[in-house]
């Protein structure tokens, strides 16, 4: 009887204790999941599958993440560019430039040097020595002043072994050829590049320039690096005081520092002595050139009106490859021509020669007919001195009284 009462007491107890030992169970549980302590192998392999699949899916979302944002900045990049290219109006211009360059540089012969793209761009100004067809023997007249130039500055060039252990006559760094227009200055040039078998850069100014900020300065030092890389070299500015004129506070803030930049690697050639670039400028308006210029270009060569004797020069000259008549008097069209620079001698022996042209196809042409045309060079009669007569005429009296008064004051410039 007594061990049934046990029996019953122990059953109410546990009745009594089993929602307790319930929710004891379930804390444990907790506790397990909470620390990380499995209950069984089961419970261990759940666990390492799902913390892998977390690790995955943490390790792709990087992954897509990192591929979005470079996909995102190369088409940023990429766009980018591709709108400066399309909006950049100098671009088509400065890789046909390159491409020039690169072909002139072929034909001159340059090889194992490594140009950057701004001194390839200057590049592009080099003359082909094969197409350098000026000589001292197309030059008629100015002697004295052909004389001159070979003695200052191609005797140094092409003897330099006798002035390399003097600072004193070595070649000026800078020439300025002035005098009215269409006198010769930039024939004088290219033969002097040409005799002194030097590189020959026409530079034009307008290489020099872009719009973005600061590449004019970096354009600017490239043609002092190139002309290195290639010297000996000429530099040759047509209409310098359209570039170099005297500086003022209304010029613009590019082209003020465009000019100091070039003025100041100027000086770096002044300063080494074993250096073969020397810059030449031509211009007709010398008063408008800026002093410091004036001072960087030492040796000066005015270029004037041809007088009688030397129109007569240019005329043979002009005239040694054409079929002239007998009755042609160059001595009687020199006194004629008074005040004619040699374009205009050479506009007047082109407009005689045109006068045959047009009395062959009046007289021949017209009363051949169309049948018994020929393609091949016709039988042209010689240049007689009625074509000069009628090319004198047409050269109209009232166009020389206007362009004779400015070719006379500029005859008469002289630089202090």
């Amino acid at each position: 009887m007594e061990l049934q009462t046990e029996s019953g007491i122990l059953r109410e107890v546990r009745e009594i204790l089993k929602p307790y030992w319930s929710m004891a169970v379930a804390k444990m549980s907790d506790l397990r999941n909470v620390i990380g302590i499995p209950s069984s192998l089961e419970e261990e392999a759940q666990i390492a599958f799902v913390q892998a699949n977390r690790k995955h899916e943490v390790v792709v979302k990087l992954l897509s993440t990192l591929l979005g944002l470079g996909l995102t900045f190369g088409i940023t990049y990429y766009g980018i560019h591709f709108l400066m290219k399309a909006m950049d109006p100098t671009r088509h211009e400065r890789v046909n430039a390159i491409k020039r360059a690169e072909s002139l540089l072929r034909k001159i012969g340059v090889a194992n040097v490594q140009l950057t793209d701004y001194e390839l761009c200057i590049a592009s100004n080099l003359v082909d020595p094969l197409t350098i067809v000026a000589d001292w023997k197309d030059i008629g007249g100015m002697q004295h002043t052909i004389q001159d130039i070979q003695d200052s500055l191609i005797l140094p060039f092409k003897h330099r072994n006798l002035f390399f252990n003097s600072t004193l006559v070595q070649p000026p760094k800078g020439v300025l050829l002035y005098g009215p227009p269409g006198c010769g200055k930039t024939m004088i040039a290219k033969a002097t590049a040409k005799a002194t078998g030097a590189r020959f850069i026409n530079l034009q100014v307008s290489s020099l320039f872009d719009k973005w900020y600061g590449e004019s300065q970096k354009h600017a030092e490239a043609v002092f690096s190139l002309a290195r890389k290639l010297q000996p070299t000429i530099i040759f500015i047509d209409e310098i005081d359209s570039f170099l004129r005297s500086r003022n506070a209304q010029d613009h803030e590019t082209t003020a520092m465009v000019k100091t930049q070039f003025m100041s690697l100027w000086d770096g050639l002044l300063t080494d002595p074993h250096c073969q670039i020397m810059i030449m400028g031509a211009t007709n308006r010398p008063a408008d050139l800026d002093a410091a210029i004036l001072r960087r270009l030492p040796v000066m060569f005015h270029i004037k009106l041809p007088t009688r004797d030397e129109r007569v020069s240019i005329m043979k000259i002009i005239l040694q490859n054409e079929q002239v008549d007998e009755s042609v008097d160059i001595s009687r069209l020199a006194a004629r021509t008074e005040g004619f620079t040699g374009s205009d001698l050479r506009e007047l022996c082109r407009s005689a020669a045109i006068c045959r042209v047009n009395d062959y196809l009046r007289n021949e042409l017209s009363s051949l007919p169309d049948c018994q045309r020929s393609d091949d060079s016709p039988d042209l009669r010689p240049i007689t001195m009625g074509d000069f007569d009628s090319a004198l005429r047409k050269w109209s009296e009232g166009d020389r009284l206007r362009v004779k008064p400015v070719l006379e004051l500029l005859n008469n410039v002289d630089v202090d």
